[in-house]
């Protein structure tokens, strides 16, 4: 349980970095430092764990597409969202993944939807709505379209992403430093391209280092302890729920953003939806949703 929280206080502290990061740098960069820093530490892990041959030698197929969904794609778009709206609204909407990820079983996996699934969808959704026209739930015209679409699309790459894996056979951090080491030539690609590369100052590289090491590799390594080590897994996962309000307090009192009422009560619709959906769902079932 311990590794379970501390894998969560991590987690709740990247969206009060991605903003502190992107007001330095372009999503581009930032995620080309954090992978770079997720991708040497991992690979650290794999050798002390003498699983270097095992990843060097097998796993490559599935690694080329997974890597360039995750994380390549769902993290640029992500970080796109970030860049655009408040911290506060892209880390909520991108909270939805795990109803998207029900939705989105139907067509791939052949799951049915049950009406607990339709009900909580309808719940969290509601909740997405009210975030993303701030309030003014009548007026179809969206704040920041672009920026709600980048954090919608975001959830759809990490449910297709997770649903795309099901049957992904690779130990888990093989499987993460495979899939880094497939996504940063990508991402090096794409920042010599666009960007370039820049110097921005110490305190951007900062950020970015802490991005890749907490987001990208401490917490995961931290939250397959906890999955691992528990004998019931679903206490485990209803530890990401204290996840959003932790979140919320940092970006109110470390970026400064004032904390909208429309958030809070999104938020709450959208964890309301996921708390349902959380009920029906086995303590595996639950726990495979959430590594």
């Amino acid at each position: 349980m311990l590794y379970g929280v501390g894998a969560v206080a991590l987690w709740s502290t990247v969206a009060t970095a991605f903003k502190l990061a992107l007001e330095m740098m372009t999503p581009v960069e930032l995620m080309w430092i954090a992978a770079l820093v997720s991708w040497a530490l991992i690979g650290v892990l794999v050798i002390r764990r003498g699983q270097l041959g095992i990843a060097l030698r097998q796993g490559w197929r599935t690694a080329l597409w997974a890597g360039l969904m995750n994380p390549v794609a769902y993290y640029l778009v992500l970080f796109a969202a970030y860049d655009r709206l408040p911290g506060q609204e892209a880390m909520a909407l991108n909270y939805t993944w795990a109803l998207a990820m029900a939705f989105l079983a139907v067509p791939i996996l052949g799951h049915r939807l049950t009406r607990i699934d339709i009900l909580a969808g309808l719940i969290a959704y509601a909740g997405v709505w009210t975030i993303a026209t701030r309030g003014a739930v009548l007026d179809v015209a969206f704040a920041d379209p672009l920026g709600v679409g980048l954090a919608l699309a975001s959830t759809l790459l990490w449910a297709l992403y997770w649903l795309l894996n099901a049957r992904d056979h690779r130990e888990p951090l093989v499987a993460q430093w495979q899939n880094f080491s497939v996504g940063l030539p990508v991402l090096t690609a794409i920042v010599a391209f666009g960007p370039g590369f820049a110097w921005h100052g110490w305190a951007s590289l900062g950020a970015g280092v802490y991005v890749g090491l907490f987001e990208m590799g401490v917490a995961f390594v931290l939250w397959q302890m906890a999955v691992h080590q528990v004998s019931r897994t679903a206490k485990v996962s209803n530890l990401i729920f204290l996840s959003p309000p932790v979140s919320l307090f940092l970006l109110h009192f470390i970026v400064g953003e004032p904390i909208l009422i429309s958030t809070l009560i999104g938020l709450a619709l959208i964890l309301a939806g996921l708390g349902l959906q959380q009920l029906q769902k086995t303590p595996s079932e639950a726990a495979a949703e959430r590594i």
